[in-house]
């Protein structure tokens, strides 16, 4: 299972481990058992650091569980299943920050898990074809090597059939906190920390307060394409850049393929996000992950206050937080998210192998989404409001060859109904007649656009009826001093290379600020 290539790797990687760590498996009997044996093995055999123990532990839930420990007390951190694919990184990165490598959490964040003084149980479900998953089971990795109080438990459903049949799981990542739902579907290392501070209320007054920034010239909220493109600009004039980011990538990271960046004729989401912030880190540029912006004040140095308690000041603030899934705001819908309604097919789509579902929207997304899950379920009924699909012709070709898809037109979706907490139908309306029909279905997959990410700007800078930042050619806005770009503004097409050009422009219309005020 471990190739000689990644035995290679990983010995590069164990290289600077400074304390001993051991694979503790759980003792007993199971068809995968000797199979993760073997991948523990294998992994333990790079580095004499590195050990395979087997061992009946009271915390390990069955003999394909194991646990990280060090120095031979226990990390907290477990994995039910055996972590390849997607998930063998989340292996390698606990391996190493466990054992003495930096992690990449802002200092703030890490003071707030610090904070934590009540036992959390962390158990995340995931499937090894899930790229969104990872990302939660590698953020609450670290909460737990932060803080003894933290266990995290990686869980494979498709090994562990009984317990996704008992929690009622429908969908990747969903994370229980000491047995109770606390996250499901596409969640970030922001999402988590925000639910852990309402989880624990008085947490940010706790920690140990950060490092105080200096006033910085340039600050650049979002981690996407624009927000890129503004920092680096901005650091090649030489001024002192922050960029604090959600989630490194935004969208883009989740956007599997990409093929109209010119210049690069084929790629991927996660490869441009890696490249991104290879570009990034040639530059002194602060990034500050995994944080919201939670007040603006306005003035000749703006103050913005982080959601992780901190407090920035700058003399210029560019806008690129861009824009995320819309949802439908029926009844049913937010009840039975990871229970039945998804908005990643990547993702989930594997958990309705044979099954009925939906598609709501006939743009782009929805019509290709339709032809990804295709090929996977049952039959896919794609539900577009409008009298025609607003998607690319080539696609609605493709679509037509499928026979196991269906295009239901002037369709309004009123509610998503559930029996024993999963969904078993969709409502809607036939526009043209009135009529209110219900369709069985296992699925419903919500395809209907983006809104924009500028909650934070109201009151702060002019947005349209939508939530558009309203931005000049230059990409100033209302307020002197603050600039947007990217999916969050008035910009009319969506698009990477698009967003990369307007995040520089926006940059570059900064510097000319700064020039003439100060």
């Amino acid at each position: 299972m471990i190739t000689p290539e990644i035995k290679q790797a990983l010995t590069q990687y164990t290289q600077n481990m400074n304390a001993p760590l051991s694979f503790v498996l759980q003792v007993g009997e199971h068809e995968k058992r000797d199979e993760l044996k073997t991948f523990l093995s294998d992994i333990a055999s790079v580095n004499d650091k590195l050990s395979l123990v087997e061992r009946d532990v009271a915390e390990l839930r069955s003999p394909i569980s194991f646990a990280l420990y060090l120095n031979d007390e226990p990390t907290g951190i477990i994995f039910s299943g055996i972590p390849s694919g997607h998930e063998f990184n989340s292996l390698v990165l606990a391996m190493l920050h466990a054992t003495g490598t930096d992690m990449k959490l802002d200092s703030g964040i890490q003071q707030i898990i610090k904070a934590v003084d009540s036992p959390l149980q962390f158990e995340v479900y995931v499937s090894l074809s899930c790229h969104n998953c990872p990302d939660v089971v590698q953020a609450l990795n670290q909460f737990a090597l932060l803080n003894s109080n933290i266990t995290s438990e990686m869980i494979d459903g498709g090994l562990y059939p009984e317990l996704i049949e008992q929690n009622n799981i429908q969908g990747v990542p969903t994370v229980l906190l000491n047995g109770e739902v606390f996250a499901n579907g596409k969640v970030d290392t922001a999402t988590l920390v925000s639910k852990l501070q309402e989880f624990e209320p008085d947490l940010a007054s706790k920690a140990q307060p950060a490092e105080q920034l200096p006033l910085q010239d340039v600050t650049v909220l979002g981690g996407g394409p624009a927000g890129v493109a503004a920092a680096i600009y901005a650091a090649r004039k030489g001024l002192a850049v922050t960029v604090i980011a959600e989630k490194f990538g935004g969208q883009v990271k989740d956007t599997m393929g990409i093929e109209n960046l010119i210049s690069v004729s084929s790629t991927t989401g996660p490869k441009l996000t890696g490249a991104m912030m290879e570009h990034l880190n040639d530059y002194d540029v602060t990034l500050k992950e995994h944080l919201r912006v939670t007040q603006i004040e306005q003035g000749d140095i703006k103050k913005l206050t982080l959601s992780s308690g901190e407090v920035i000041e700058t003399k210029t603030l560019i806008v690129a937080t861009g824009a995320n899934w819309r949802e439908l705001n029926v009844p049913g819908e937010k009840e039975n998210i990871g229970n039945g309604v998804a908005y990643c097919p990547h993702c989930d789509g594997p958990f309705y192998k044979g099954k009925d579902v939906a598609v709501i929207g006939g743009g782009n997304s929805g019509v290709e989404a339709a032809l990804d899950l295709s090929g996977i379920v049952k039959s896919v009924t794609v539900y577009e409001f409008l009298p025609e699909l607003k998607a690319d012709k080539v696609l609605v070709d493709q679509m037509a060859k499928r026979d196991n898809i269906t295009v239901v037109k002037n369709a309004a979706t009123k509610q998503v109904l559930a029996t024993n907490g999963k969904v078993s139908a969709i409502e809607y309306e036939e526009r043209e007649t009135g009529e209110i029909k219900q369709q069985a279905l296992d699925g419903i997959f919500v395809q209907i656009g983006l809104v924009p990410n500028s909650q934070v700007l109201k009151g702060v800078v002019e947005l349209t009826p939508y939530g558009e930042v309203v931005i000049n050619e230059k990409g100033e806005t209302s307020a002197p001093g603050i600039f947007a770009c990217g999916d969050v503004t008035t910009v009319p097409y969506k698009q990477i290379i698009i967003a990369m050009g307007e995040g520089s422009k926006a940059s570059l219309a900064a510097f000319d600020y700064l020039l003439k005020n100060f």
